[in-house]
C-alpha cells in the first residue's frame, strides 16, 4: 500500500474486517495522529517514535478515549547506552526471529553504492521514497 495514494486508515479497516489495528508504530505524526485514532481498533496502543511531521493540529483526544487507545512515547536518543545494549538484547530474542525465517521483511526502496550517499541523503531528505534506502559497500577485494 502506498500511503500518500491510498488511504490507510480504509485499506486497515479493509485488511482486518473493520476490526482496526491492535498496535500502530508512528514516526510521522502531525495529521497522522488522528488517522492512527482512526485506524486502530478499541484498546489498541499506538508508540510514537518520532514526528517527523511535527505536532498534532487541532488534536481531538475524543476517539482516544473512545477506543480506549493507549497512546504512549519512546525515542533512543534520550537513553544510556545501558539502555539502548538491552533494547537491542530484546529485539534480538524477540524480533530478529522472525526476520530470519522470512516473516518480517524491511521494505527496500533503493539500494545506493556507499560512494553515492550524497544521492541517498538527498532522496532520504525530499520525502518521495517510501520504504528503506540501503547502503551498500563493494566487496573488499583479496590482494
Amino acid at each position: 500500500m502506498l500511503y500518500k495514494e491510498e488511504d490507510f486508515v480504509e485499506a486497515v479497516h479493509a485488511a482486518t474486517d473493520g476490526h482496526g489495528a491492535d498496535i500502530i508504530l508512528d514516526i510521522i505524526g502531525g495529521e497522522y495522529v488522528a488517522r492512527n485514532y482512526a485506524a486502530a481498533a478499541i484498546n489498541g496502543r499506538i508508540v510514537q517514535i518520532g514526528i517527523i511531521a511535527g505536532a498534532a493540529p487541532n488534536l481531538d483526544l475524543f476517539p482516544m478515549l473512545q477506543k480506549r487507545l493507549t497512546h504512549i512515547g519512546s525515542t533512543l536518543r534520550s537513553r544510556t547506552p545501558q539502555e539502548k545494549a538491552e533494547l537491542i538484547a530484546q529485539l534480538q530474542t524477540h524480533v530478529w526471529p522472525f526476520i530470519e525465517r522470512g516473516e518480517v521483511k524491511p521494505q527496500v526502496y533503493q539500494t545506493f553504492p556507499l560512494h553515492e550517499a550524497a544521492a541517498a541523503h538527498h532522496l532520504l531528505d525530499s520525502g518521495r521514497h517510501i520504504g528503506k534506502l540501503v547502503l551498500t559497500m563493494a566487496p573488499l577485494s583479496s590482494d
